[in-house]
């Protein structure tokens, strides 16, 4: 498991190109017939990625994670971004078409993915925070997630968010989590930006062509730095840092978040004239 540790808003400024990736980028998560893991110590969030085509890919503990079983004291939030697959469990199955979302509560136990064809595989993201409490088990689809129309066509930033682990849709102890698409003709997302100190946030970008990239914004409003992001690649977001970006072409984003509170609104938002 690759593990990032925390870094602070004066050690990032100094950072050049390869620092700020190697720290805050993630670059390959979806590996054929692997599940591959990172461990962040922001909100001791685990993202992760699995792509079962031969057979199915268990969800383990480890080391890092210090339990019997990998959900004995965490939750997790899965979307499916493949073709059609199947998360088992010890007390059920789902079947998560694309955009699918499942919320497995801590004390879940042998939690395995599985494609329902391998030759089109599932590929499913998972996002694990630490967790106090066993809700029930959800699966949500985005026809049931909470939608939100964002931002004007003159501003270059219309854009559907949907809640999928949130307060009004599913019980989570920290975790929060959805997806958000950029519309057609736009390109921003997150703009104008924020800040939210109280939680640390994870966007993984996806639903890209080949050769269309996102340039994300990140760090302080006054000591701005950028990622070249391709598809399916992940940033780490420290509470300290703003998280925004504009695409090339056509693509979305899932966010997930975990901190102190589950407050979507609870956000210090930066006025266009601060930012460096």
């Amino acid at each position: 498991m690759d593990i990032r540790q925390t870094i602070s808003p004066q050690e990032t400024k100094t950072y050049d190109t390869e620092q700020l990736r190697r720290n805050y980028l993630i670059e390959s998560l979806f590996k054929t017939d692997e599940l591959t893991m990172v461990y962040s110590h922001l909100d001791r969030t685990i993202v992760g990625g699995a792509v079962p085509t031969k057979s199915s890919l268990a969800l383990l503990s480890n080391k890092q994670v210090g339990s019997t079983s990998f959900l004995e004291r965490r939750e997790v939030g899965i979307i499916n971004i493949g073709e059609p697959g199947t998360v088992r469990t010890s007390d059920g199955s789902y079947e998560l078409e694309r955009t699918d979302c499942l919320y497995l509560p801590m004390g879940t136990k042998n939690v395995e993915f599985s494609s329902t064809d391998p030759s089109k595989p599932a590929s499913f993201y998972f996002v694990s925070v630490p967790a106090h409490h066993g809700y029930s088990p959800r699966k949500i689809m985005a026809t049931e997630a909470n939608r939100i129309e964002l931002g004007t066509q003159s501003d270059a930033n219309v854009r559907v968010l949907r809640q999928y682990i949130h307060p009004d849709i599913c019980e989570s102890c920290q975790l929060v989590m959805g997806i958000t698409m950029i519309e057609d003709g736009s390109v921003w997302n997150t703009m104008p930006c924020h800040t939210h100190d109280r939680r640390s946030e994870v966007y993984l970008y996806f639903d890209m062509a080949e050769d269309t990239r996102v340039f994300h914004l990140m760090g302080e409003p006054q000591e701005t730095r950028h990622l070249v992001v391709a598809n399916r690649q992940a940033i780490l977001s420290p509470g300290w840092s703003i998280h925004s970006g504009a695409g090339t072409g056509r693509y979305g984003f899932i966010w997930s978040m975990a901190g102190d509170n589950q407050d979507f609104t609870d956000m210090d938002f930066v006025e266009m004239s601060d930012l460096r």
